[in-house]
C-alpha cells in the first residue's frame, strides 16, 4: 500500500491540484481536476466532486456525497452524509445542453444528513438546514428548515449573533 501524501488518502483519486493546506481527502474519494478546495477541510471517503466546484476554508463534507458542476460553498460549511446537490431542473438522460444552475451554500452553513438541495438555491449565512429536509427555495441568513418542502423551524437570527 501507497504511503499518504499532504493528507491525500492513496485509495482516493484528486485530480485537481487545487487544495489548500491542511485538508484531508479519505478513501474512495474522487475530486476532478477543475475544483478547487480551500484550506482545512475534510472530504469523506466515497464523495464525488465534479470541475466546477469551488469550496471555502474548514468545509466538512461526510461520506456519500457529491458535488455537481455549478456548487460554491462558503468557509466552515457542515454537509451532512448523503446530501444530495442537484444543478439540472430539468434532467433528461443524455441532455448534453441542460443549464447548470449554481447553488450557493454561504458561509456557517450545517446541512443535514439526507437532505436534497435543489438547483439555483441560495442557502445563507449561518442557516441550518435539517436532516432529509428538501430545499426548494432559497434560505434566509441564520434560518433553520425542515421537512419536505422546507419549511422554517425557527425565527431568523440576528446577522450579529452570526
Amino acid at each position: 500500500m501507497r504511503a499518504e501524501r499532504d493528507g491525500v488518502h492513496p485509495l482516493s483519486d484528486v485530480q485537481t491540484s487545487l487544495i489548500g493546506e491542511n485538508t484531508r481527502v479519505w478513501q474512495f474519494a474522487v475530486i476532478l481536476p477543475g475544483a478547487e478546495i480551500g484550506e482545512g477541510c475534510n472530504i469523506c471517503s466515497h464523495c464525488f466532486i465534479e470541475n466546477d466546484v469551488v469550496l471555502g476554508d474548514r468545509v466538512t463534507v461526510k461520506s456519500g456525497v457529491q458535488l455537481w458542476d455549478g456548487l460554491r460553498l462558503g468557509d466552515d460549511v457542515f454537509i451532512g452524509p448523503n446530501v444530495t446537490f442537484t444543478n439540472d431542473k430539468y434532467p433528461r438522460s443524455g441532455n448534453r445542453d441542460y443549464i447548470c444552475l449554481q447553488t450557493v451554500v454561504e458561509d456557517g452553513v450545517s446541512v443535514g444528513g439526507g437532505a436534497t438541495i435543489l438547483p439555483g438555491i441560495r442557502i445563507g449565512k449561518g442557516a441550518v438546514v435539517g436532516a432529509g429536509a428538501v430545499v426548494t427555495r432559497d434560505v434566509p441568513a441564520g434560518v433553520t428548515v425542515v421537512g419536505n418542502p422546507a419549511r422554517a423551524l425557527l425565527k431568523k437570527v440576528a446577522p450579529d449573533e452570526l
